[in-house]
């Protein structure tokens, strides 16, 4: 029986492809997180598949595109699974962030590109593009997510599909984060590696700021990642999606699909150009 302590997922790092927490406008702002390249090597198993709910929920549309673009897609996880699932299209993951492309680009029958989606001039060339692991909510200014939905929309397929998640305010997780204790990974070489998290601004009814804090027997520890991450209300949300051209198709508060409400814990959204 294995009685190694296992993670759970954390606030910066609990998604399907690894998204990176940086705004689309430039990468000066990366978290450690994903920027350190030893942490960044312990990306996937920080987060096991075991433990996250939108993979499932996310591949069967993937496998329905012909065309795919992952925003944020970090270790190329989620792409790496179409993949070896059968996707016979185009699967194309962008992250602004080197050390975790360094590690997808270890595998092959994915384009993985640097950089950030405003840059990219992309037009028309997607049936799909998703947004996982909550990277929408590490987009924190207007003008920003503004530039973000453009980039998206002109991407996008006539009648091509945004689907991306963001957590809801009603559900106050933020609260939960500031309870729990520390996780606890065990590397091959049999050395521990412990993660803290610790909320350092709290809710201010538009975002939160924490800072994670990796400890254990290894040169590059300690280190620190500080994130901040946006959350928006459900009718804020729908209003800037169909202000900029998007015309929402399916909402659901959890990965089983069931309806957006006060006590659920996501608002996930296909929207569609």
């Amino acid at each position: 029986m294995n009685t190694q302590p296992q993670p759970r997922l954390s606030p910066a790092r609990d998604g399907g492809g690894g998204a990176s927490g940086t705004a689309p406008g430039g990468t000066a702002g990366i978290d450690a997180l994903y920027a350190n390249p030893y942490l960044a090597s312990l990306y996937d198993r920080l987060q096991p598949r075991h433990l996250r709910g939108d993979f499932d929920f996310y591949l069967p549309m993937i496998h329905e595109a012909q065309s795919v673009l992952d925003v944020g897609c970090g270790t190329g996880s989620l792409l790496r699974e179409a993949h070896a699932g059968g996707h016979a299209g185009r699967l194309c993951g962008l992250d602004p962030a080197e050390s975790m492309l360094r590690i997808a680009r270890q595998y092959d029958g994915v384009e993985w590109l640097s950089g950030v989606l405003a840059d990219c001039g992309f037009r028309e060339q997607f049936e799909l593009i998703v947004m996982t692991g909550h990277a929408f909510q590490a987009i924190v200014e207007d003008e920003e997510l503004a530039t973000l939905l453009h980039s998206v929309r002109e991407a996008l397929v006539p009648g091509g599909c945004f689907a991306f998640e963001t957590r809801n305010p009603d559900a106050r997780v933020w609260e939960q984060w500031a309870q729990e204790g520390p996780d606890r990974l065990i590397e091959p070489d049999g050395r521990t590696l412990q993660v803290t998290t610790r909320v350092t601004v709290p809710f201010d009814g538009r975002c939160v700021t924490f800072v994670e804090t990796f400890e254990g027997d290894h040169p590059g520890l300690p280190a620190t990642s500080c994130s901040t991450l946006r959350f928006m209300e459900h009718h804020a949300l729908c209003d800037l999606l169909k202000q900029t051209g998007f015309r929402i198709s399916e909402q659901y508060g959890d990965f089983r699909r069931n309806p957006v409400g006060p006590h659920a814990p996501e608002i996930i959204t296909l929207a569609r150009r």
